[in-house]
């Protein structure tokens, strides 16, 4: 049976560029990173002083874009059990609904769902605080027979709600009335991709009309960090703030820390038609892959190469057709390199041009993927990519042709590529909307 045709109508973000398209789009034509010195994150067990935090998103109601007073009621009564990375992926959902211009009078809810992705969630050493302190000998020393009867019943009861991953979704379909399918994917910076390939899925087996997609994510976290810095490759202070996010170049030292959530609302091509509202792109394929080898070392490049062949073979377009390729740009020189040699064996000889806005906000964990997208999405739109910034060093390692300048054609349609550490890789194909 033929696939129906799944459109985009309704973006929205928060990320360290700001918390609207319109700051995005304006970041990405200017060239500004939104890598700078922390505000928000204590530094001085951390071998680096910067990295890309969202901080215009103080979870102000102004933050959530246009509401309407019933919703904007709900969502601050709500926020006490809503962890940050909760809040910007409610946010971000928000901005994507009113970006479609969806209401209550235009769908039915039963018929309109959410799929949203994210990293796993991890509380604040703040939440166990009067438990621990309650919980003290007299010497001071923590006491772990005293935890039970003294230290728990401290803890907030309603605690975990603020930390499960399945909440984005379920928060913003109790705000918005969606009754229709609720699914939630924790896959790391795959995540976002899956979370919006489920999404098509779940309209395409007739499940749904609507889906509200997309995911949530964070590296900047007072724990979070901690067991980033420990397990990865992390750019360190010989870096000014803005120059730190390098992908795919000869001098990058590492991945730089972010946070930030996207979401897209997408639809039946009929009930766009309907609506009589923008179409921003057309989904056309999508995949995931997972490449490990018998002794657990991820096979990145393999798994690179799967999600780009599986996606441009459902959507019917050939390597050489592709406009652009959002890679997944990192920052991290063996991963860079596994990408981009995974990407050359795909398009062969043909010289399509790559970009990484993770050059402009670092890694975002579950987050990134689809703001990438986005960021593709007003690329195609305007009709010319950003500059990767930092770039025009490309290490020789990295046999592609990252863009550098602002005057390269977006083309008709992208790839946006998401890969763990672990080797699992997601792909979204999307092509401008043809009648």
């Amino acid at each position: 049976m033929a696939q129906p045709r799944v459109v985009i109508t309704g973006i929205g973000q928060i990320s360290p560029l700001g918390n609207t398209i319109d700051d995005v789009q304006a970041a990405l034509v200017n060239g500004t990173s939104g890598v700078r010195e922390f505000v928000n994150l204590p530094t001085t067990h951390l071998p680096m002083k910067f990295g890309a935090e969202a901080v215009d998103f103080t979870g102000d109601m102004s933050n959530f874009g246009e509401l309407e007073k019933m919703t904007m009621r709900s969502i601050k009564k709500g926020q006490r059990l809503m962890s940050r990375e909760i809040q910007m992926g409610v946010a971000a959902a928000q901005h994507a609904i009113a970006s479609a211009g969806l209401s209550a009078d235009v769908f039915d809810p039963d018929q309109i769902g959410v799929v949203f992705g994210s990293d796993y969630i991890m509380t604040v050493p703040a939440e166990y605080r009067e438990g621990v302190l309650n919980s003290r000998n007299d010497d001071g020393s923590f006491d772990f027979d005293q935890w039970g009867d003294g230290g728990l019943p401290k803890v907030n009861p309603l605690w975990l709600l603020k930390y499960l991953p399945n909440m984005p979704a379920s928060h913003i379909a109790i705000y918005n009335d969606l009754r229709g399918p609720s699914n939630s994917l924790t896959m790391r910076e795959a995540s976002a991709n899956l979370a919006i390939a489920e999404a098509f899925s779940t309209i395409a087996r007739g499940d749904s009309d609507i889906m509200v997609t997309g995911s949530t994510g964070t590296r900047i976290h007072p724990m979070r960090t901690l067991h980033v810095v420990t397990m990865e490759k992390v750019a360190d202070d010989q870096w000014q703030p803005a120059e730190a996010s390098r992908p795919f170049q000869q001098d990058s030292t590492g991945m730089v820390i972010g946070e930030g959530a996207g979401s897209l609302t997408i639809e039946r091509l009929k009930f766009a038609q309907q609506r009589d509202v923008e179409i921003l792109g057309e989904i056309v394929g999508f995949a995931s892959s997972t490449v490990l080898s018998r002794d657990g070392n991820p096979g990145i490049q393999q798994a690179i190469e799967n999600v780009m062949n599986q996606a441009l073979a459902m959507g019917g377009i050939s390597a050489a057709e592709l406009g652009h390729i959002h890679a997944h740009g990192i920052g991290m020189p063996a991963m860079d390199a596994e990408e981009a040699q995974g990407i050359r064996n795909v398009i062969g000889d043909a010289d399509i041009p790559v970009v990484a806005a993770k050059s402009y906000f670092g890694n975002l964990g579950a987050g990134s993927g689809t703001v990438e997208t986005i960021c593709s999405l007003l690329s195609m739109k305007s009709g010319t990519l950003f500059p990767t910034l930092n770039a025009g060093n490309t290490h020789e390692n990295c046999p592609i042709n990252v863009v550098s300048t602002a005057d390269v054609p977006a083309g008709e349609c992208f790839i946006n590529l998401n890969v763990t550490p672990q080797g699992q890789a997601s792909s979204l194909l999307i092509r401008k909307y043809t009648p």
